[in-house]
């Protein structure tokens, strides 16, 4: 597996959550849709301040990056060795999470095939505290094959003036996610030379 596939894109939305405007994250970094900030290339302050979006826009720009951004580094690292659906999710919510798949020793132990150490090594990068949850979540995925996604997101408001996320509330989205990959051109048509994926960034 190395594309990116609704189930791998809801699996990862299910750790994050989305928030349909911008607002301060636990460090004050402005953030927005599925964990976006300026600094995946996609500007969200002062675009996203005030500004609820369509969570067909939060979701399209968050598979964009995913598949922009972060699939690449996260095929390098698994070097020759093929993904199958479940390591492929596991590893991209871990980078999207930490940003760290290049250095990671988890994943350079499981493709030299110490499977167990790598397993252990995964849980290294569970601090602060809290990620530990989502740490042994992705292990499950990774080397159990154990999903956690259900088809839906918890989906915040945001409280002002602090602009903290509050009030998640759950909602269904599977159906949403999947007609970005089965019917872009109707959320978003493409346009000469350009596609729908590109259009979210003009």
């Amino acid at each position: 597996m190395r594309e990116i596939t609704p189930r791998i894109a809801l699996e990862l939305i299910a750790h994050e959550g989305i928030v349909t405007e911008a607002y301060k994250d636990s460090v004050g970094v402005w953030t927005w849709s599925v964990g976006v900030t300026d600094a995946s290339g996609h500007a969200v302050f002062p675009r996203y301040k005030d500004k609820p979006q369509p969570l067909e826009h939060c979701i399209g720009v968050y598979l964009w990056l995913l598949r922009e951004k972060y699939l690449p580094p996260v095929l390098a690292a698994f070097g020759r060795h093929e993904p199958t659906e479940a390591e492929l999710a596991a590893a991209l919510s871990f980078h999207w999470n930490t940003g760290a798949i290049g250095r990671a020793s988890w994943i350079r132990r499981f493709v030299d095939g110490d499977i167990a150490g790598a397993r252990k090594a995964m849980l290294e990068w569970a601090r602060p505290a809290p990620l530990l949850t989502r740490r042994r979540k992705e292990q499950a995925l990774f080397f159990d094959g154990k999903w956690s996604e259900n088809g839906t997101a918890l989906v915040y408001a945001v409280a002002k003036p602090s602009y903290r996320p509050v009030r998640g509330k759950r909602i269904a989205i599977r159906e949403k996610v999947e007609s970005l990959f089965i019917d872009a051109p109707a959320v978003l048509p493409a346009t000469s030379g350009k596609t729908w994926f590109d259009r979210l960034f003009e």
